[in-house]
């Protein structure tokens, strides 16, 4: 099934400004709790926070660009706006964790534990904590189906990481006075961070070179080419992605000679057009149809 990505921009826009929204309160409330507390904690939550309030910034500045139409310029329009919005989103992430490991191996190297303020540190985390799943429940329903959206989902979820991350800091601190449990909480913070941020970066590499789509299994699609009535042949497949959900798939198919001195040639298109789109979440295709002699003296150099 294909996406209306024209729907699903505008639907983006006003879930990324709700989200914008509720990240700028919790930035404030985590700073000021920060410097309140001493907690290291806080602040490289807050530090993952400005990262995300950053890229949802850029994310929502992407889906306004990505919902430009084609021109003759730029043919395939704008979406790939979207995963350029990733691109810089996964980079934040990797600088945000490289900063918080610096700062947590610093002060545990010191030796000397700082005196965090536990109580208004685990009320500032409950706060941020809270309104991170809002934030969440509000992202959730597009990070399926756009990179720049899931990028963007991501990031919220790891301050909800976060935040559950000083929580138990907190809690350690109160109940046993053990202050080295902040710094080690914004490790854990910059573990979370990590991961999520090569993971989207991946994704992006994959879109930008062009590759196909990690779920999409280009022998199937060429076996459902080859099981339609009238095609003989096919060759000089491709298929990549202009942004997440937006697949795009070419190929020059030979045809029994009937099919092209019958008229038959606009009933096989709409067929294999149908079978991508139905099968394979492919909504443009193209396919160039050419009788045996013509592919005989092609030169073959792709799929």
């Amino acid at each position: 099934m294909g996406h209306d990505h024209s729907h699903g921009a505008e639907a983006n826009r006003r879930r990324l400004s709700i989200v914008i929204g509720i990240v700028s309160f919790v930035l404030v409330i985590e700073v000021v709790g920060a410097w309140l507390t001493g907690s290291l904690a806080l602040l490289a939550d807050a530090g993952h926070m400005f990262s995300d309030l950053a890229g949802l910034i850029i994310a929502l500045i992407a889906t306004i660009v990505a919902s430009k139409p084609a021109t003759d310029r730029q043919t395939y329009g704008y979406q790939r706006a979207e995963v350029f919005g990733a691109l810089i989103n996964g980079l934040i992430l990797v600088g945000v964790a490289i900063s918080v490991v610096i700062s947590a191996i610093l002060r545990l190297a010191s030796g000397t534990a700082a005196d965090v303020h536990g109580g208004p540190m685990l009320i500032v985390a409950i706060i941020g904590l809270i309104a991170n799943i809002v934030a969440l429940l509000m992202l959730r329903p597009a990070a399926s189906n756009s990179i720049n959206m899931r990028g963007a989902y991501l990031e919220v979820l790891g301050d909800a990481l976060g935040s559950i991350a000083v929580i138990v800091a907190a809690v350690l601190i109160l109940t046993t006075g053990f202050q080295q449990a902040d710094s080690i909480a914004s490790l854990i913070i910059a573990a979370m961070i990590a991961p999520r941020a090569f993971s989207l970066l991946r994704d992006v590499v994959r879109v930008l070179s062009e590759s196909a789509p990690a779920d999409t299994d280009v022998a199937q699609i060429r076996q459902h080419i080859l099981e339609t009535p009238g095609v003989v042949a096919v060759h000089d497949v491709h298929v990549w992605a202009i942004t997440s959900g937006a697949h795009v798939f070419s190929a020059h198919v030979v045809v029994e000679p009937s099919v092209l001195t019958s008229g038959g040639a606009g009933r096989l298109l709409d067929d294999l057009g149908g079978c991508l789109s139905t099968h394979f979440d492919v909504d443009h295709s193209t396919f160039q149809l050419e009788p045996a002699e013509h592919a005989e003296h092609e030169d073959h150099s792709h799929a």
